[in-house]
């Protein structure tokens, strides 16, 4: 058994040719932003981070936010770490919902062709059960070229992937947050062999326990 990862080779055997390795990143990206429909994709190392990176550029952490009850446990704590303000929702959504008032849907559970939101930063999941199982990935879908081009620095402690670190000048703050390239790698192949078979279920509201039983969310009012 080898001690090192191979998927990039695995890709280079499958006929994909690139240069550097962030070209791979890219390409996972364009995949994903082509079948859903929008302009641009920003990979990320998961979905809550996805959300979390979304947030963080729309910057109204004063802003109050709904959090669906009946949602991953994940998407709270993450307010609590870059204190948004945020409440309980008891909402029945399906697929996918969004973080009212805010242009940001948590869309983790979908997968349908065309289904980009416009106008929106719609976050994506790739863990190990969803539809594309890398078994750690996110992506975030925007029709904004300049969010865009700030949330590819920002996934990447604030850097441009195509200068090497030792030469950029960084001048914006970023996160430890990206996709790494053989999990992308990972993602095109998943991709190629799963993206024109249908979601074997829609998920909702109704898969998931509400988190006010959870002791770490006995104090949170519901709205």
């Amino acid at each position: 058994m080898s001690l090192f990862r191979t998927e990039l080779d695995q890709l280079r055997a499958a006929g994909y040719e690139f240069e550097q390795t962030w070209q791979v990143v890219d390409l996972f990206e364009q995949k994903i932003a082509g079948f859903f429909g929008a302009p641009y994709a920003v990979a990320t190392d998961c979905c809550t981070h996805a959300l979390e990176l979304s947030l963080r550029l729309l910057n109204c952490f004063q802003l109050e936010v709904d959090i669906p009850l009946h949602t991953y446990m994940s998407v709270p704590m993450m307010m609590d770490k870059i204190n948004h303000s945020w409440r309980f929702k008891n909402i029945a959504w399906s697929d996918q919902y969004l973080l009212d008032p805010l242009p940001v849907i948590d869309a983790a559970r979908t997968w349908k062709l065309d289904s980009y939101v416009p106008g929106h930063l719609m976050c994506l999941s790739f863990q190990f059960k969803k539809h594309l199982p890398i078994g750690r990935g996110g992506i975030i879908l925007t029709d904004s070229l300049d969010q865009y081009n700030q949330l590819q620095k920002m996934v990447r402690d604030g850097r441009d992937r195509k200068i090497l670190w030792e030469t950029d000048d960084v001048d914006t703050a970023g996160y430890h947050y990206y996709m790494t390239p053989e999990d992308a790698a990972r993602g095109i192949m998943l991709f190629d062999q799963l993206h024109n078979v249908a979601a074997t279920r829609t998920w909702s509201w109704q898969d998931y326990k509400p988190l006010n039983q959870l002791s770490v969310f006995k104090t949170q009012q519901i709205f």
